[in-house]
């Protein structure tokens, strides 16, 4: 990978992590703060890798100079990274947030959750913009693992296999569903159904 697409890699990352960070300390969640760990290892990598390129790239005093911009930014991406990674630590660990820190992210109403696709969800083979999540559930994926590499965004041509790691924003009620599509429990008819009868 060039050096441009690195960042824009790291910068995704990071920002991502902060998120889950928050709602692993939020909601005590274990695999949110073990997604946060996993990430921090490879924005680790990625900083490395970019300066690597950049002393390769760097031909004279003047290219040395342009680079440090593009280290700097790596290095603030890195350092958010570890931030990150401290307050995972404190779910990883076992520490419990004060009572005060969970009263400011309620406040916030959004909530974060890790959601592996089982085969037998109807999730399975069909992109975002059939599915519909967000005006059924009020989840938005934001990311999707897949393997070891990461998909920052996804819009509606974004397709769901078998085993992806959904990374999705919205309210707790919304997860409790979302959890249950993406595990077979509940089919999308099932779904509609019930809301019906709301």
């Amino acid at each position: 990978m060039s050096i441009k697409n690195i960042l824009i890699e790291m910068k995704n990352m990071s920002e991502l992590m902060v998120d889950l960070a928050f709602s692993a300390v939020l909601f005590n969640n274990k695999e949110l703060a073990e997604e946060v760990l996993k990430l921090e290892n490879t924005i680790n990598s990625m900083n490395y890798e970019i300066k690597k390129q950049s002393l390769v790239a760097a031909r004279s005093y003047e290219d040395a100079e342009k680079l440090t911009a593009l280290l700097e930014i790596a290095e603030a991406a890195e350092s958010m990274a570890n931030a990150a990674k401290d307050l995972a630590d404190l779910v990883i660990k076992g520490i419990k947030p004060h009572p005060v820190f969970k009263m400011v992210m309620e406040e916030s109403e959004k909530m974060m959750a890790r959601v592996k696709v089982d085969s037998g969800s109807e999730l399975c083979n069909k992109t975002l913009g059939e599915l519909l999540l967000v005006n059924r559930t009020g989840m938005r994926v934001i990311a999707i693992r897949r393997d070891d590499s990461w998909i920052y965004g996804p819009d509606k041509n974004t397709m769901i296999y078998e085993n992806d790691v959904l990374l999705v924003q919205g309210t707790e009620a919304g997860s409790e569903v979302f959890y249950k599509l993406a595990n077979g429990e509940i089919t999308l008819d099932e779904f509609d159904d019930f809301l019906d009868e709301e």
